[in-house]
């Protein structure tokens, strides 16, 4: 039988349908078919005690994160301020009291105060920055405390899931979760040395020096930058420094206070489609040797101007400024193996890495190739 709406059986039947939906909604499933529903809630427990809230006070305001993360977007220009500044920090050793964030959080102030997951607050200490890559060590003299874990940045994928976790705008510890946009990204010129991973897990400014880790807790880049809208805020693009490069500059700062990076002694550039074509190359992988200092470590070691170097140490070479950092990440004296193409042939050569100094650096001492194609 067909009830006009605006009876009161009508009605009485919306009211009955719309209660049944509030108890429906109101005792959601925590399992279907017995399997419990997808959550981060467990991982975060685990690895948030890692991540510290970082405020400096000091001479200029250099160390402002926030005035940092908007240097992509503002041209490489710093809005500076006098004051303090508010960044992020990751634990990396629970027994020392290590902390590695972004150099230009701490860069230029006086103090540096940490603030824990649980509400300690401790002042901090520099170990040593890098200013280059924009990598700090500090410490706190702090007991129980949590120490993230490192995972191997080179084994990520484009489409793998990351939680950013941070101190964004002050507020205190915050996730947000997104996927690895991007890989590699350099020319930036944010950074001398630039291997970023982009994400669309949301940083805002105050992040600098947080966690970007996986679904295991593991990290995976430290959040340094975003490219912001006209409002300044995040649009899904950010960058982090991939934890491999971390891992190695964070062991010299402990060891030494400072990085001393060493150089094969060469001149790189970009396999452009002309060379591609010229050199007869599938793909435009690799960075090419454009030319040799006389006397360097490449040079002794018999590389020569026209090589492609391909993999270091068994890792792929995708373009010259990947070669750069790979050497530029690893310490004087250090022996690598470098898998180039020559002539259509494949060839490896040990190498190890030195200083080359800037009064034996000039044009007539390099060795040439002048058949080298020019690209466009």
């Amino acid at each position: 039988m067909n009830y006009p709406k605006n009876t009161p059986f009508y009605i009485s039947l919306v009211y009955v349908f719309l209660a049944l939906c509030s108890v429906a909604f109101a005792s959601l499933p925590t399992a279907v078919n017995g399997q419990a529903l997808p959550s981060l809630a467990d991982m975060l427990e685990r690895v948030m005690g890692a991540v510290v809230n970082i405020s400096t006070q000091g001479r200029s305001a250099s160390g402002d994160a926030i005035s940092r993360e908007y240097q992509y977007y503002f041209g490489n220009k710093q809005r500076r301020r006098k004051g303090g500044g508010t960044g992020s920090g990751i634990i990396i050793d629970a027994k020392k009291g290590y902390v590695v964030t972004n150099a230009h959080v701490v860069e230029g102030s006086g103090k540096i105060t940490v603030k824990l997951n649980d509400g300690r607050q401790f002042e901090a200490r520099v170990i040593g920055k890098d200013l280059e890559a924009d990598v700090a060590v500090i410490q706190i003299p702090a007991q129980r405390l949590t120490a993230m874990r490192f995972a191997n940045s080179d084994k990520l994928r484009v489409g793998d899931f990351v939680v950013a976790i941070g101190n964004p705008y002050g507020l205190g510890q915050t996730a947000t979760s997104g996927i690895v946009s991007a890989l590699g990204r350099t020319d930036l010129n944010i950074e001398h040395y630039e291997d970023f991973i982009q994400t669309d897990a949301s940083i805002n400014p105050g992040n600098s020096g947080g966690a970007l880790v996986n679904l295991r807790g593991e990290l995976v880049g430290i959040n340094t930058a975003i490219l912001g809208g006209k409002s300044g805020g995040s649009v899904g693009i950010g960058f982090a420094i991939p934890s491999n490069m971390i891992r190695n500059i964070k062991s010299q700062l402990i060891s030494y206070g400072q990085v001393e990076r060493g150089q094969l002694g060469v001149e790189i550039q970009d396999l452009r489609p002309a060379l591609v074509k010229a050199f007869n190359l599938k793909d435009s992988q690799g960075a090419l040797i454009s030319a040799v200092i006389i006397g360097s470590p490449a040079d002794i070691a018999g590389i020569e101007a026209g090589d492609i170097v391909t993999r270091v140490n068994g890792m792929i070479i995708r373009n010259s400024a990947n070669l750069k950092n790979r050497i530029g990440n690893l310490r004087i004296g250090a022996r690598v193996n470098l898998e180039y193409i020559r002539d259509g042939r494949k060839l490896n050569r040990s190498v190890v890495i030195g200083r080359i100094s800037a009064d034996k650096y000039s044009r007539k001492n390099h060795k040439k190739q002048n058949t080298i194609a020019r690209g466009n």
